[in-house]
């Protein structure tokens, strides 16, 4: 007859107990052998008995093996450990930028006179205080650009100033030059004649002709006499 199955539970019997941890410890351990033999494997096997007593097996070392088995779950364990770390780091800074934005949401809505049920006395107060040095603040501003402005419309209307009177003193060297001009010997009859005869009515008299300047000549000697 086979053997029946046994049920996996704590052994009540003192001496059966024992009995069975025997055996099964010395059929584990040559399962350790036979394992680190066949597959090349490292095993490391340590049993504690329910006395304190230890019992343990290893193809190379025990400490080496604990060792590597260590930095083996602690590089798995970093990995994951960052990986984490990067989750848990990008949440809470979105957390603290939701705050951020939700706090400056309400700062402005005060600030505009919206939602104000929500402040006592004190906030009311230093929310009139930052009101107050805003406003201040924008003042100053304005009257700092105002008065740049008008520094710089007092420097272009001297400016101004100063091409009118530049553009005057042309003017009048243009007009004394012109002057000059009609003042030359060949321009004697001419100035005379827009002094003398400017305000009567004659006819255009041709100086080419010696005819007519010999009459013309004829009839100044008479005027001067």
């Amino acid at each position: 007859m086979g053997r029946g199955k046994i049920e996996i539970k704590r052994i009540e019997n003192t001496t059966n107990r024992q009995v069975t941890f025997c055996k099964r410890r010395n059929g584990l351990l040559k399962k350790a052998y036979e394992l680190s033999v066949l597959c090349d494997a490292e095993v490391a096997l340590i049993v504690f008995s329910n006395r304190g007593r230890l019992y343990e097996y290893a193809n190379n070392s025990v400490r080496k093996t604990i060792e590597r088995y260590k930095k083996s779950c602690s590089d798995a364990s970093s990995a994951l450990t960052v990986s984490e770390a990067n989750s848990l780091f990008y949440q809470q800074e979105s957390s603290k930028m939701k705050q951020q934005i939700e706090i400056l949401q309400n700062s402005n809505r005060h600030l505009m006179g919206e939602a104000l049920s929500c402040l006592n006395i004190k906030e009311l107060k230093q929310l009139e205080s930052r009101l107050e040095k805003g406003i201040s603040r924008i003042r100053s501003k304005k009257n700092e650009m105002l008065l740049a402005e008008i520094e710089y419309m007092q420097k272009r209307e001297i400016d101004l100033h100063n091409d009118n009177l530049y553009l005057r003193a042309k003017i009048a060297e243009n007009e004394r030059a012109q002057q000059h001009l009609n003042s030359l010997p060949g321009n004697e009859y001419e100035a005379m004649t827009s002094g003398a005869y400017g305000s009567r009515d004659f006819l255009q008299v041709n100086l080419s002709d010696s005819k007519t300047q010999q009459y013309i000549s004829d009839s100044t000697a008479l005027q001067l006499c």
